[in-house]
């Protein structure tokens, strides 16, 4: 699946000043992380990729706070919409009356549009992860990562009935500062995250659940999956990981566009 590596992943690794970092400082939060290379070239200006019109542009960094606050968190779910996926993590979401942020495949969001469309009157926002999940997307032309970004961006705001994927996040996290621009230039913040909770593996409920709870402090932003798999381990670690962060004090946000 994802290239996410190990540690602090991609997120946490300073480029050097060469390439321009910049970095996202969210008031007094503690959370901070990369915010992406500068200096690629801007994307040439395209046609609206969706209905609705143009969009309005929005910062190209990548997004690592919540608009809950210092001490908001951001879930994600990724991969999907799954028929039998989705439908259980929106289960669980709306016991525990938690809004999330879905990064759906170009191609899933088109074969289920009746899901994504349940997601969004649910209350949850829409995320582009690109139409086929390549997480090589960084080492390929700017006009093969167009395709990946705007092609998706049109078939879930498509199957969507018209509501437009507020964020872009690339696989694995191979944003490139084209692809940054591009997203940005169609009203998508680029999303990154600060914890794995390393679902995707499957190495079990426990072990998922114990990994957010031990790297939650290195920021706001929640890596789960609805796809990709048997997603059994992410549900039962929903079911326990959502009450936790509440007792601890913690409220649900969204990623700050």
């Amino acid at each position: 699946m994802a290239r996410h590596g190990g540690g602090r992943g991609w997120y946490g690794k300073v480029v050097g000043s060469a390439l321009g970092v910049a970095v996202l400082a969210t008031g007094a939060s503690v959370w901070t992380a990369q915010a992406g290379a500068a200096g690629d070239s801007s994307p040439k200006a395209t046609a609206p990729a969706t209905p609705g019109g143009d969009a309005k542009p929005v910062e190209a960094t990548i997004v690592h706070a919540s608009d809950a606050g210092t001490r908001g968190v951001n879930i994600t779910i990724d991969d999907g919409p799954d028929p039998r996926w989705t439908p259980q993590v929106l289960d669980v979401l709306r016991e525990y009356g938690v809004k999330a942020t879905f990064c759906m495949v170009g191609t899933q969001a088109q074969a289920h549009p009746d899901l994504v469309k349940k997601v969004v009157a649910a209350g949850h926002r829409l995320c582009d992860h690109s139409v086929s999940h390549d997480t090589t997307m960084d080492k390929k032309p700017q006009s093969y990562q167009s395709k990946e970004i705007l092609d998706a961006e049109r078939m879930i705001t498509e199957a969507s009935g018209g509501i437009r994927p507020m964020y872009y996040r690339a696989p694995g996290g191979a944003f490139t500062p084209y692809s940054r621009d591009l997203a940005a230039s169609r009203g998508m913040r680029p999303l990154g995250w600060n914890v794995d909770s390393k679902d995707f593996e499957r190495p079990g409920t426990n072990a998922i659940v114990a990994t957010v709870e031990r790297e939650l402090h290195l920021g706001p932003t929640i890596l789960f999956h609805d796809a990709g798999g048997d997603r059994t381990q992410t549900v039962e670690a929903l079911r326990r990981v959502l009450p936790w962060l509440k007792e601890q004090g913690y409220s649900f946000g969204f990623p700050v566009r």
